[in-house]
């Protein structure tokens, strides 16, 4: 028996395990959402979940690529001797979300140019700190290859990478030790909110806007999530109790999101809590940069909820939820161009000014166009190898 022989019989398989739709169903619909919302002050943005909760698809996005990270690339750091393989395996993605988001990074600068050029409004150039580019250009070239320059809406890129970055020494502690991880993460997360620590923007002042050191929080969940299912097993098991305190929760921010007596009663009892006991200021804001807890509980807890019903599973996989699975099937892709057609059509709505008709054509042409690329993606015939 040659060596070769010897080294195949030797290797660990892969079990490719059937895929489990809820992930890719909901990152799709994550995806859509945070298309509309980048696409400011249409009709169509106050039907996305941002406005029936605490959290947004930002939130729901970034758990679900920690779910999709711990299911990945677990395997290799259960074991010592595939630790190498699976660092490798890691940072080459890493390599991937950098170079996907220079690219975005740049083509979003030349859509905006294209709306200065082809429709006379330059307003977009000066909007989600492109400014920079203008005003202080070497400066701002250093920034945006070093990821402490970023442009808005273009910007949730830069936060994953970050955490990818990170997620070996994560995943072996996943399956050591999970709880300390998870211990771990929550005191970073809190010691981040109340000491405002953040990664450095650079030329400007200021730290990043997906702060990567209380978002950590969501990505960890998620990767231990993802962990878990690995292993064939849930992170938080189905208790009935659980199900009645995160639907309640979930019913509760919907209420409060969508009644403004809730809303101001909500504030106010938060703010008493603040002023009056001394509670930490990230423990009743709601400040997206440090997913303060109204937000990080509220997105735990839909997450939560939704996970232990059968019926939602079975849903994602119907024909129905199939345009979904699509694109969270092709994440990346489509977030980039998205991402890229979103600042387009901002600059777009600058010009020719607000209308139901032009929102809907739009963000019709959008979807269509990160439909067309992900199905393009996913059914291309693939080259045959000799």
């Amino acid at each position: 028996m040659n060596n070769q022989s010897m080294t195949a019989q030797t290797a660990p398989m892969r079990v490719k395990s059937p895929r489990d739709p809820r992930l890719d169903v909901f990152r799709g619909l994550c995806l859509v959402m945070i298309f509309i919302n980048h696409v400011p002050k249409n009709l169509y943005e106050d039907y996305t979940s941002r406005n029936f909760g605490f959290s947004d698809a930002a939130e729901g996005f970034v758990l679900m690529s920690g779910i999709a990270a711990g299911l990945a690339y677990s395997a290799d750091f259960r074991a010592p001797m595939r630790l190498w393989v699976g660092f490798g395996r890691v940072w080459k993605r890493v390599w991937t979300l950098y170079m996907v988001h220079i690219l975005t990074t740049m083509a979003a600068l030349a859509s905006a140019s294209a709306v200065a050029v082809f429709l006379h409004n330059s307003e977009v150039l000066f909007l989600n700190q492109m400014d920079e580019v203008f005003s202080d250009p070497l400066r701002a070239f250093i920034g945006l290859t070093l990821l402490t320059h970023q442009f808005g809406y273009v910007n949730i890129l830069p936060l994953y990478l970050v955490l990818l970055a990170v997620a070996p020494l994560m995943l072996m502690a996943a399956w050591r030790k999970p709880l300390w991880l998870m211990a771990g993460s929550v005191l970073l997360w809190a010691a981040a909110g109340q000491w405002h620590l953040s990664l450095p923007n650079y030329p400007t002042p200021g730290g990043w806007f997906f702060n990567p050191l209380t978002w950590q929080v969501i990505f960890i969940t998620g990767l231990l999530t993802g962990v878990a299912m690995k292993d064939g097993r849930r992170f938080v098991p189905v208790k009935r109790w659980l199900q009645v305190l995160t639907g309640g929760f979930v019913l509760f921010a919907a209420v409060a999101a969508q009644v403004p007596e809730v809303s101001k009663a909500m504030g106010g009892t938060l703010w008493l809590l603040q002023d009056r006991l001394g509670l930490p200021w990230f423990l009743t804001a709601f400040e997206k940069s440090y997913v303060t807890a109204p937000r990080l509980l509220h997105i735990l807890a839909l997450a939560y909820f939704l996970s232990t019903f059968p019926a939602v599973r079975r849903a994602c996989g119907s024909v129905f939820a199939k345009p979904f699975e699509l694109l969270g099937r092709q994440a990346l892709p489509v977030f980039a161009l998205g991402s890229v057609l979103c600042i387009a059509f901002q600059g777009v709505k600058h010009a020719l000014g607000d209308s139901l008709a032009l929102d809907s054509a739009l963000l019709a042409t959008g979807l269509a166009a990160q439909f067309a690329l992900a199905a393009a993606r996913q059914y291309w015939p693939k080259p045959r190898t000799s």
